[in-house]
């Protein structure tokens, strides 16, 4: 088979990530290995900026440049939260075919892996030579048949991390505290808190993911419990924690129209309604008068400092894999991570249409019987992803006896 000789173009979508631009920066210097690639493009702000001819040539980027860029967070190339229609990929196929792109690499979670597998269609309907491949993120976590997902380990770091501060804050003035973490669907990054705990006492004490349907009444009976053994409690919710209807609590909680975002979902990260709410009902019926709540929203994306030494080396290696399986292997599909060991991977190419559109939830294995809370599989499916963690101590000394 003939070498399909021509450009890549490259784009990133939806949230950003600790390591989002590592995957940029392996499949940028793995495509200038080949000689069959002109020219590298990358647009800016995702899909929007295809259909806008707004591009960047990578091509003449430095090495250090795009070295550095690796190792800092958020999408280098910008992003977008536009949602592409039929109409909407019938363009960016159209500004492919105009600027001779034979390989489209784009960079998001499963909306993305969509317009990927639309792209696509229409190059083959078209007869159109072009090879589109799907590069995994989310912090979510909530991909379909890969083991995990890069941005994942880094978010889930920053939880963990966050939460044991939060924990020694509230150790020393006790209280209860209410920590609100991403996830619409799935409660892999909130589940992550458990990693916070290293003694026996030790916060979240309580831990709610969407997974499960949330009681209030159960809710106030987990914190009364928890309060009147250790004198204070801290807990971890999902901002997308579903009632016994199957909307998310928040819908109840807010007066009027809910505000949505470009893909018609309720906004729920914009707003401290939920920790609010959820606070008050505390005070109100538990009768607790120190009740402190955060929504941890942007922070847990893109923070500074805070990144998984797994999470970087994976995000390299799909954005590798991808320029290798479109330029070696002339195939189309998506990014996918398979687990091997304890702990080892490898990479394998699925089908874009096995990713696309739908999303995965927390395995029940996960979660606790009473659903406020984690199991030990959980603990050891994300240990290795979130890589080394910050230590702290108590001080182990005796009391002096009073006189």
């Amino acid at each position: 088979m003939a070498k399909l000789v021509g450009n890549v173009l490259i784009a990133q979508g939806g949230g950003p990530t600790a390591v989002i631009n590592q995957s940029l920066v392996g499949a940028v210097l793995e495509s200038r290995k080949f000689p069959e690639v002109d020219r590298v493009y990358g647009a800016l702000h995702g899909v929007r900026g295809i259909i806008e001819e707004d591009f960047i040539d990578l091509t003449q980027a430095t090495t250090h440049n795009l070295e550095r860029v690796a190792c800092t967070p958020s999408s280098a190339l910008f992003s977008t939260r536009d949602k592409p229609d039929a109409d909407y990929c019938e363009k960016i196929f159209k500004i492919c075919m105009k600027h001779n792109v034979r390989y489209f690499f784009y960079n998001g979670g499963n909306d993305s892996a969509d317009a990927v597998r639309i792209v696509n269609d229409n190059a083959a309907a078209a007869g159109y030579e072009l090879r589109c491949i799907h590069i995994p993120k989310t912090i979510d976590n909530d991909l379909r048949v890969t083991d995990h997902c890069p941005g994942y380990g880094s978010a889930a770091k920053f939880v963990a991390s966050a939460f044991a501060g939060i924990n020694l804050d509230n150790l020393a003035i006790p209280g209860v505290y209410i920590g609100v973490v991403m996830g619409r669907h799935a409660g892999f990054l909130t589940a992550a808190s458990a990693f916070a705990q290293k003694y026996e006492d030790d916060g979240p004490h309580l831990i709610y993911v969407p997974e499960r349907t949330f009681d209030t009444d159960t809710f106030l009976k987990d914190v009364e419990d928890v309060y009147s053994r250790y004198g204070r409690c801290v807990i971890a919710v999902s901002e997308g924690i579903m009632g016994a209807d199957g909307k998310p609590v928040i819908t109840h909680l807010m007066d009027g129209d809910s505000e949505k975002d470009a893909h018609g979902n309720v906004q729920l990260s914009g707003t401290g309604a939920l920790g609010d709410a959820l606070g008050k009902t505390i005070k109100d019926r538990l009768k607790i008068k120190r009740v402190r709540s955060d929504t941890f929203g942007y922070l847990q994306r893109s923070f500074l400092g805070i990144v998984s030494e797994v999470d970087q080396a994976e995000a390299r290696e799909v954005g590798e894999k991808a320029a290798q399986f479109a330029l070696w292997n002339n195939v189309d599909g998506s990014v996918a991570i398979r687990r091997t060991g304890d702990y080892s991977v490898d990479y394998f190419l699925t089908p874009l249409a096995s990713v696309a559109r739908e999303t995965k939830s927390m395995p029940r294995t996960f979660i606790n019987e009473s659903g406020n809370g984690v199991t030990t599989d959980f603990l050891n499916y994300a240990r290795p992803l979130l890589g080394s963690m910050p230590g702290y101590e108590r001080l182990q000394c005796p009391k002096v006896p009073k006189k």
